[in-house]
């Protein structure tokens, strides 16, 4: 993807820097929308990843339609307004939020009908 097929999204607004993929994490306005991004970071000396978060203020143009939870890819932009420097360029992923909780549901039930065999000391005395 190079930055020229993004000149589209919005006349007032050219991509220009960093392309970032993000969740979105709050929507309290019609045209701001605050990401979250998680970078994976791997320690050799404690044999460890550290995980950062970094959060970001970001413009959603009126033709996009993005709710929380939903992936979206952001590039950066000039200054919009004290925060927001960012705008979205297309969503690509939807919020799945009744498939989590689907999935707890029925492994919870898988669990409490599973049959557990404790073995008894009479037991354990006929194999040794």
């Amino acid at each position: 993807m190079t930055k020229n097929d993004f000149k589209d999204i919005s006349t007032k607004h050219s991509v220009r820097g960093k392309l970032i993929e993000g969740k979105i994490i709050k929507m309290k306005s019609k045209k701001t929308a605050h990401i979250e991004i998680t970078r994976t970071k791997f320690i050799p000396k404690y044999e460890r990843y550290l995980v950062k978060k970094s959060k970001f203020a970001v413009h959603v143009p009126e033709d996009i339609d993005v709710s929380v939870n939903d992936v979206v890819l952001c590039g950066e932009t000039k200054k919009i307004s004290k925060t927001k420097s960012m705008i979205i360029i297309k969503k690509i992923d939807k919020a799945s939020t009744n498939k989590a909780s689907t999935n707890k549901a029925s492994t919870n039930k898988i669990i409490k009908d599973e049959e557990v065999l404790v073995p008894t000391d009479g037991d354990l005395n006929e194999t040794n």
